[in-house]
């Protein structure tokens, strides 16, 4: 650890760094996914480029000001067919204060995609060398091989086990967190058990409509957050495997002409 700290002023930019936390990696996303994000969950765009902070103070604005003036509540009355009933829910000191935030989330999003994209092609062409291993009294955290087909399946039992599984704490205990929070004031799993019991009415009464509309997005996002990094933390340990293969195995006079190997 020692000996990679003292790299900081030898190289200006690093692909990865490991830590105790998690792997934090640049790696090519699609601006346009990631604005799709934030316009589904403001902060959601933002955690997924590991911009935590900011993530998580757009999502706490979202839930908060949504919860306000009851956004979620009138897109259930809209999707039923009630509009005037969706209007009436809307409060609207609370609705126009939600708009200028939203849209610079998304627009936050899809810009700093865009710069951290040119960030990854530069830091790719300077290749500096990264740490695979960290230890500390906490944690331990390495470069390993997933499997992403785990990540989405434990993602589907309970947003965040997918992420825990790979070894990102922040983003699963932000999942977690929040998970247990829109279960508990959605009254979903009461539901969920009348439904086994056959009582439909019962359990659509017990649903509590604005908080149970969070449930979607917080689903979604963790089992596609955990697959996406599972990918990208396999190819970020097969790189870091083959440069240091290379650096300590191969012949240095080892060439590439043509398509034949020279050495």
């Amino acid at each position: 650890m020692d000996n990679f700290k003292n790299l900081d002023n030898q190289y200006r930019r690093y692909k990865a760094h490991v830590s105790i936390f998690g792997t934090t990696q640049f790696h090519l996303r699609n601006p346009y996914i990631i604005a799709w994000w934030s316009a589904a969950f403001p902060g959601f765009g933002h955690i997924l480029l590991n911009k935590y902070l900011r993530g998580l103070a757009l999502f706490m604005w979202e839930v908060f000001v949504n919860h306000q003036a009851k956004i979620n509540l009138a897109m259930v009355h809209s999707f039923s067919g009630h509009i005037e009933l969706a209007k009436e829910s809307l409060i609207s000191r609370w609705t126009l204060m939600y708009i200028p935030v939203y849209l610079f989330a998304i627009w936050d999003s899809y810009r700093t995609t865009v710069d951290m994209n040119k960030l990854y092609l530069l830091a790719e062409r300077e290749n500096a060398p990264i740490n695979s291993f960290t230890i500390g009294a906490l944690e331990i955290n390495y470069l390993d091989k997933r499997n992403p087909v785990m990540s989405v399946f434990w993602s589907i039992f309970m947003p965040g086990l997918g992420q825990l599984y790979i070894h990102r704490i922040i983003s699963a205990f932000f999942s977690l967190t929040w998970s247990i929070i829109f279960l508990y004031f959605s009254h979903l799993l009461e539901a969920v058990q009348l439904l086994f019991f056959g009582e439909i009415k019962r359990a659509t009464e017990v649903l509590d409509k604005q908080w149970l509309l969070y449930m979607p997005s917080i689903w979604g996002f963790a089992i596609y957050e955990a697959y996406v990094n599972t990918v990208e933390s396999n190819k970020l340990f097969e790189n870091e495997q083959q440069n240091f293969l290379k650096k300590n195995y191969q012949n240095s006079q080892f060439r590439v002409k043509k398509g034949k190997v020279v050495g």
